[in-house]
């Protein structure tokens, strides 16, 4: 793997410890309690490591598919300016809400949400062209996920509820499509994220594999190739815990339906298990990395109607800005 000389040497090791506390626990307080509707929220930890390795306080991150503001809060809180940008409305507006509870709590960077189409980043924040030290940010992993669940101990003795499992009811979201389909989408946003990069910025992605009717879809390795096919090339590889670690031992933290799916999937002959952890890929332009370096990897370094303009959202932060974008 090519050393990564836009971080000092060892700022990160290739495993972090970012699921030592339970992702509630490192959300209370710091977020409000309505953005805990999102589906698959990045843990805090994972952002504040990546944020911290990669960039210096003032300088600006950016999260292309921002959905309640992790990537942006932990930025602020950094001393970071931050730009979110978000295909779902309500998503955009608990964002911003957590953006102003950061401000209240004396974050010291500045943040902004946009409403809009990320693949139409580049133009929609064509203003910070050039700027990004850091782009961080997560694909879907299709249009379910965990969710949150109350058991018949907690509902009166009924059968299990199941709520906020899925991103939105709107077909045209990335997430409801074909995993090829969200896979290319993906890299035209990664694409337009590439042009918001300064000099030595990086775009960071979380991303782990996911399941379709029982079959394994490496998304991290469908990830990387699409990269490559935009411009960009691999240069670093991490795994952000999920999990805890307690003397020598895992601590899981797999939700209720992960496990439950885990042993259905084991019932069925297929080795399945509860996820432990996320890639962490970094990425570079093409036209800013070692050739050499990355081919010794194995890399291939070669290879409906959307308004025009975003809303953005008044954080207490940043002046609002009611211009309006389309859909993902």
């Amino acid at each position: 793997m090519n050393m990564n000389t836009r971080t000092e040497a060892g700022a990160l090791a290739s495993v972090l410890l970012t699921g030592q506390q339970p992702s509630r626990v490192q959300r209370r307080g710091r977020y409000t309690p309505e953005s805990m509707a999102h589906p698959a929220k990045m843990l805090p930890a994972i952002a504040a490591q990546v944020i911290t390795a990669y960039t210096k306080p003032g300088d600006l991150v950016i999260d292309p598919m921002c959905g309640i503001g992790t990537t942006l809060v932990e930025a602020v809180h950094l001393g970071r300016d931050a730009t979110g940008m978000e295909y779902e409305a309500h998503f955009a507006q608990m964002a911003a809400s957590n953006l102003r509870h950061a401000r209240a709590q004396g974050a010291t960077g500045t943040g902004q949400v946009v409403h809009g189409d990320a693949r139409n980043i580049a133009t929609a924040l064509a203003d910070l062209t050039g700027t990004a030290a850091l782009v961080l940010t997560s694909p879907p992993y299709g249009a379910t996920t965990h969710g949150h669940v109350r058991t018949g101990r907690d509902n009166g003795g009924g059968k299990i509820d199941k709520a906020h499992h899925r991103y939105s009811t709107d077909r045209r979201n990335l997430a409801h499509r074909p995993t090829a389909e969200l896979v290319a989408g993906f890299g035209q946003i990664l694409t337009g994220c590439a042009a918001l990069l300064r000099p030595g910025g990086v775009i960071a992605v979380t991303v782990r594999p996911f399941r379709v009717a029982g079959e394994l879809v490496d998304l991290p390795g469908q990830v990387i190739t699409t990269a490559n096919q935009h411009g960009l090339v691999l240069i670093d590889r991490l795994a952000a815990l999920l999990c805890g670690l307690r003397d020598g031992q895992i601590v899981t933290r797999a939700s209720f339906f992960q496990m439950i799916e885990a042993r259905r999937l084991r019932e069925h002959g297929i080795p399945a298990m509860a996820t432990a952890h996320e890639d962490l890929l970094v990425f570079a332009p093409v036209d800013e990395t070692d050739f050499t370096g990355g081919e010794a990897c194995g890399l291939d370094l070669h290879g409906g109607g959307v308004p025009s303009s975003p809303d953005r959202f008044d954080t207490g932060t940043t002046t609002a800005d009611t211009r309006r974008t389309g859909t993902r």
